[in-house]
């Protein structure tokens, strides 16, 4: 009798003894002084509380955009041969929208080129252009200038007031893509021996030691995607402005094939017609 009481009374604090130990950390938990917890304190970056700036480089002037028609060959009065590039004009280049300081943080033109069908565009687009009272217009680039006065919505811009004969211009536009190319057409490498049982003909070869420093550099020049990206061609000379074809001869070669959306601006000349910061 006395060995069997003596096991249940063993038995039952090991089962109460959890539950009052456990009774006795939430009665000494809730008697505790709670503190009110501090509002969670957000660190913001200064970049974002700062205001917001615009990398957009300034142009020299107010500039169009056209289309590349193609090149050809110029004879200057005195004779002399000029390879030269055609450049188009659609129906376009509408001031569509005016920025300042006070409302967009800086000084701009946006314009409008090649006009478009209703259904091509979405009606975001369509409102922005209906709000200015403009035509539907499939590109639509800003000029970041240094005065914009002069400049009022749905103007339309005139190539032969903008540019002269001799005035010399930045182009940009997106170059001809050729897909994935090897370091021979892409990189202009030199080529292996093709004789006397060489093996490396058009290969890369070695890119890199093992074990220093381990991987490849950044930067290395490897085959890959060559061309489609954006280039701009700097300090080019307008030929010859014809205002009855509406079409301006460029000197020299421009990005892009025949048909590519060109951006063309007064060519910018550090100290002469933009500040030098």
């Amino acid at each position: 009798m006395s060995t069997s009481m003596s096991s249940t009374a063993f038995r039952l604090p090991l089962s109460t003894s959890s539950n009052a130990s456990t009774i006795c950390m939430r009665s000494l938990f809730l008697s505790l002084p709670m503190k009110p917890l501090a509002p969670p304190t957000l660190r913001r970056s200064t970049a974002l509380t700062a205001q917001p700036v615009i990398s957009m480089s300034m142009e020299a002037g107010m500039g169009v955009m056209g289309t590349k028609l193609g090149m050809m060959t110029y004879f200057e009065p005195s004779g002399k041969v000029v390879p030269v590039t055609v450049v188009g004009f659609r129906e376009g280049n509408i001031v569509t929208q005016i920025k300042t300081v006070a409302t967009d943080g800086y000084d701009a033109v946006q314009i409008g080129y090649r006009r478009i069908r209703e259904r091509k565009l979405t009606k975001p687009e369509m409102g922005h252009l209906q709000k200015a009272g403009a035509i539907p217009m499939r590109h639509l680039q800003e000029f970041r200038l240094q005065d914009i006065q002069g400049f009022e919505s749905n103007q339309r811009l005139a190539v032969e007031e903008i540019f002269n004969e001799g005035d010399l211009v930045d182009v940009s536009g997106i170059t001809i893509g050729k897909g994935f190319q090897g370091g021979i057409k892409r990189h202009h490498f030199h080529r292996g021996p093709m004789t006397h049982g060489s093996k490396s003909h058009r290969a890369l070869g070695s890119i890199g030691a093992g074990t220093t420093p381990g991987h490849v550099y950044k930067g290395k020049k490897m085959p890959g995607r060559m061309g489609g990206t954006k280039r701009k061609i700097r300090k080019l000379q307008i030929v010859k402005v014809d205002t009855d074809l509406r079409v301006v001869m460029i000197k020299g070669a421009v990005p892009g094939k025949p048909g590519n959306l060109l951006r063309i601006a007064p060519a910018k000349i550090v100290g002469k017609n933009i500040p030098k910061n």
